[in-house]
């Protein structure tokens, strides 16, 4: 989890920020290519900062010998800053944050990883009631099913934003929590490592909300989510949307289709029976009858010609985790494709560009085999992306615009 716009509390604190480090995110991939804007730097402010911490925490019972292990090495990271202004689930089009977290080829990678857990999930959600298909959505949404963790320190992520100040009070109590988990031997200071805001292990657990909800569900006498084992960060986070308020056995809402002409509204405020939805001419996307799972909203982020859905009492919950709507609707479209669903039924369509995203991946590919890295072709045009076509447009003489066309494309196949 990582660190959301707003934080939601239950006991101590929401349970994870956003950014998470599977969902498309960057993040440190190795000691041998480390951003630097993640590697410590001098700041006398606060270096201030963390010396009258060290007081406080003293005063609350953190010991000398935790805040030296714990600190050893740390520092100022002023990448943590910028990824807390730039939050990919805030920033994106949801058929742009779909083809970040949701491609095909990780539903492909997730079937698998969800087949490899099946037993440990299934006893997981016979214990809290969260179905297993949406605890291991989560878990490909936050770390890649596992596979990217994390690797900044929490201790410098957390710190940093705590002497930030925009949200200090929160930073600094999960910066407190990480020296408790220290403290207390559930961790060494080594493993706290994990998303630019200090989120942690499998399912991106921040300090806070490992204090307050982590389990040790295979009962070895640790509450270990850093391990390779991800029951007990698959236990936590199902105790977490429990006490959030899951309601066993419902879902959290379909893909649907809107009559023509549909007025009605959309959006969280409005709710109305299904019956009511059913009345309008709501159908579901799939086919068949619309389930009913209580009093429900329609969402359609990107306009009523565009992939609309419905949404129930248990898409909250998953907001809960994290409160972008784009993220919920990720979590529960992932869980969907890894019980075996397909894709969405109705087709985002031409974006502002007038391609469709076949075409913009096809565009991206182009780039790149013309000389001009534009990434992985995922068909989100982002910075390096539009660096690539003002490269090409450079050597071919064009007039330098960084933005995609169907001509371009023409030009480049």
């Amino acid at each position: 989890m990582q660190v959301t716009r707003r934080t939601f509390t239950l006991g101590a604190s929401a349970l994870v920020l956003t950014g998470c480090s599977g969902g498309g995110t960057a993040q440190v991939a190795s000691s041998s290519k480390v951003d630097p804007a993640f590697l410590p730097q001098p700041n006398a402010s606060y270096d201030k900062w963390v010396a009258a911490f060290k007081k406080r925490a003293a005063s609350r019972g953190i010991s000398n010998a935790t805040l030296t292990a714990a600190f050893r090495g740390q520092g100022y990271l002023p990448g943590v800053i910028d990824r807390d202004r730039n939050q990919t689930e805030f920033k994106r089009s949801l058929e742009d944050y779909l083809a970040i977290v949701a491609p095909e080829e990780k539903v492909s990678i997730g079937r698998n990883a969800y087949a490899g857990q099946r037993q440990a999930l299934a006893q997981v959600e016979a214990r809290y009631g969260v179905p297993s298909e949406f605890l291991a959505s989560i878990w490909g949404l936050e770390s890649y099913f596992g596979t990217k963790r994390g690797t900044i320190p929490v201790i410098s992520a957390t710190s940093t934003l705590a002497w930030e100040g925009r949200r200090g009070r929160f930073f600094e109590s999960n910066l407190m929590n990480a020296l408790r988990i220290v403290q207390s031997g559930d961790a060494k200071p080594s493993q706290l490592v994990g998303s630019w805001a200090g989120a942690m292990g499998h399912t991106q657990l921040i300090p806070d909300a490992y204090q307050s909800h982590a389990v040790d569900f295979d009962g070895d006498g640790k509450r270990d989510i850093w391990s390779n084992n991800p029951i007990d960060a698959f236990a936590t986070t199902a105790r977490f949307l429990q006490k959030a308020g899951w309601r066993k056995g419902r879902t959290w809402g379909l893909e649907v289709r809107l009559p023509s002409g549909f007025d009605a509204g959309i959006g969280h405020r409005n709710k109305r029976s299904v019956d009511s939805w059913r009345s309008l001419g709501v159908k579901a996307a799939a086919g068949g009858g619309l389930p009913d799972h209580g009093s429900a909203a329609i969402l359609a982020p990107m306009g009523r010609d565009k992939p609309a859905f419905l949404v129930f009492h248990n898409f909250n919950m998953i907001k809960r985790y994290n409160p972008s709507d784009n993220y919920a609707l990720g979590v529960g479209y992932m869980a969907s494709r890894l019980a075996g669903g397909g894709p969405l039924k109705t087709p985002f369509g031409r974006d502002k560009y007038g391609l469709v995203l076949e075409e913009r991946k096809a565009l991206q590919s182009g780039l790149t085999r013309a000389g001009f890295d534009a990434g992985r072709p995922d068909g989100v045009i982002g910075k390096k992306t539009e660096a690539a076509i003002r490269g090409f447009e450079k050597s071919k003489g064009l007039p330098i615009t960084g933005t995609p066309s169907p001509s371009l494309l023409s030009m480049l196949r």
